[in-house]
Parts: C-alpha cells; sequence; structure tokens
C-alpha cells in the first residue's frame, strides 16, 4: 500500500494510508543503500508486517530540518527576543531557493517595536517584496496554505509554534519562553510532524541556531540570490560571481543602493564559507 510518512520518532515512522495511520519499521537494506526515510515521502509498506518496503521518488528535500516533498517553507523570524537576523534570513531563502521550495517570509513579534523600528523594519521588508517574496507580518498569512504541504522553519523562540496555535486554534502547540541569558528560545518542537492544518499539511519542526550550505557550491549561492540573477544579462563577465571583478554590475547595483547592502554583504560570507 502506498502511504506518507507523516511523523518521526527515533526508528518508528508513522505512516498515513487514506485515513488510517500505521507505525513502521525502515527495512535494513535501505541503510545500506544510503537511504533514510524522511517525514513527507511517499512510501510503499507492508501493512502485515509494520514495515516501509520503498520510498517512492522525491521532488525535493531539506537536511534541516529533515522533511521531502515540500511545495513551501514560511520562514518565521522575531523582531525581538531573539534579535532580527537578516544573516539568517538570507541564508534560509538562498537555501530553500535552491531546493525549489517558495519561500514565504513571516516577522512576529512586531507589537514590541517602537516607532523608529518599525520604520526602519518596513524598510527592510519593502525590499524582500520588490524582489519576490510574499512578506507578512499578520495572520493574512492563512490565505496561504490552502492544498499546500508547508514547512516553517526558523531560530527557536521566533514563535512559530505560536503562530500556528493562532492560525488555527485546535493545534494546541506547546510554546516555551525565550532564556534571557541565551538569547533563544526552548525547543519545544521535538520531532518533525505533518499536520492536516488550514486546508493543506503542515510540518511545525525544532528551531535551530545554525544552518550550512551542505551540498551547495558558490556559483549555487550565487544563483539563488533572486536579484543577482535580475541584472546578471548587464554584467560584462560571463559567469562573474560579484564578489572580485573590477565593473561588477551587481557590485555597482550595491553601490546605487539598489541591492540592498547587508544582502550583498552576506553574500560575500556565504561564497567564502561554501566548502564545495
Amino acid at each position: 500500500m502506498v502511504g506518507i510518512i507523516v511523523k518521526q520518532i527515533s526508528n518508528d515512522y508513522t505512516v498515513k494510508v487514506n485515513d488510517k495511520l500505521y507505525i513502521c519499521k525502515a527495512r535494513g537494506i535501505f541503510r545500506n543503500k544510503g537511504i533514510t526515510p524522511l517525514v513527507g515521502d511517499n512510501a510503499l509498506i507492508d501493512v502485515n508486517n509494520k514495515l516501509i518496503t520503498e520510498i517512492l521518488p522525491r521532488k525535493n528535500e531539506l537536511i534541516r530540518p529533515s522533511i521531502a516533498n515540500i511545495d513551501q517553507a514560511v520562514i518565521v523570524m522575531s523582531n525581538k527576543i531573539p534579535e532580527f537576523s537578516l544573516d539568517l534570513l538570507d541564508k534560509l531563502l538562498c537555501i530553500i531557493e535552491y531546493n525549489n521550495i517558495k519561500p514565504i517570509i513571516y516577522v512576529s513579534k512586531t507589537d514590541l517595536l517602537n516607532s523608529d523600528e518599525l520604520y526602519n523594519l518596513n524598510k527592510i521588508l519593502i525590499y524582500y517584496r520588490n524582489i519576490g517574496y510574499m512578506v507578512y507580518t499578520d495572520l493574512k498569512i492563512k490565505e496561504v496554505f490552502k492544498n499546500k504541504t508547508t514547512v516553517f522553519v526558523g531560530q527557536s523562540g521566533a514563535g512559530k509554534s505560536t503562530l500556528l496555535n493562532k492560525l488555527d486554534s485546535n493545534l494546541n502547540l506547546i510554546t516555551g519562553e525565550v532564556s534571557t541569558a541565551l538569547g533563544r528560545g526552548r525547543h519545544t518542537t521535538r520531532h518533525v510532524e505533518l499536520i492536516n492544518s488550514l486546508g493543506g499539511l503542515i510540518a511545525d519542526t525544532p528551531g535551530f541556531s545554525k544552518i550550512s550550505f551542505i551540498g551547495m557550491n558558490k556559483e549555487d549561492i550565487r544563483d539563488n540570490f533572486v536579484e543577482f540573477n535580475k541584472y546578471r544579462e548587464e554584467c560584462k563577465y560571463k559567469d562573474c560571481m560579484h564578489d572580485k571583478e573590477d565593473d561588477c554590475e551587481i557590485k555597482n547595483k550595491v553601490d546605487d543602493l539598489i541591492i540592498l547592502k547587508s544582502r550583498y554583504l552576506n553574500y560575500l560570507k556565504y561564497i567564502k564559507e561554501s566548502s564545495v
């Protein structure tokens, strides 16, 4: 029978077939073949033996959080406690774009900002909207979930579980306080699980503070800074990396304030981090 893996705890995989749930183990041969079943995988299962026998082809996957076959990712960024991080936002956008998943930005805790801080935040968010990203700061985001499989990502304490509870009061997900000493939240979500909600499938995931460009080379990072591609044809260098070349059009656009300087500086840092 064909089902979808909706939860993993240790070596137990919960597979949904129609409206029934089966807790299954994975075949031992998967390990020998380097195959790791992921939440979101479509799988063949042996119902009698409660065994996953085959993982069907994936359209995409994320390594952190570990999940497959995602339509869109909501990046939840906190304004304060923990502090807003353009570094983490840009890194997540680049990685999600690379994996052919649609990114959506949600910024939480805007009520904690004073008028000047809110003005500066809105200037930044307008830039991200102008380069093509959907950006939300309120519950109007509820309109994006129907008939989609959505994963929520972001740092611990940013408010992912709180947002989901506001969007669907039936969820009752556990939320936690942010540590004032560490500046980040506790991982109230312990595992990845797909839940039927808001007309689609929703995955709440453990938060994290570190993420890397696993499997991505410098060119992959460059090509997934979406606004760079808009001006790429104007650059006089073929396959320009936009870092050391003189009179690079992307660098000129940064100087002209067309490309956000923080985005460009983050890009330079990321291509240095790339080990591929």
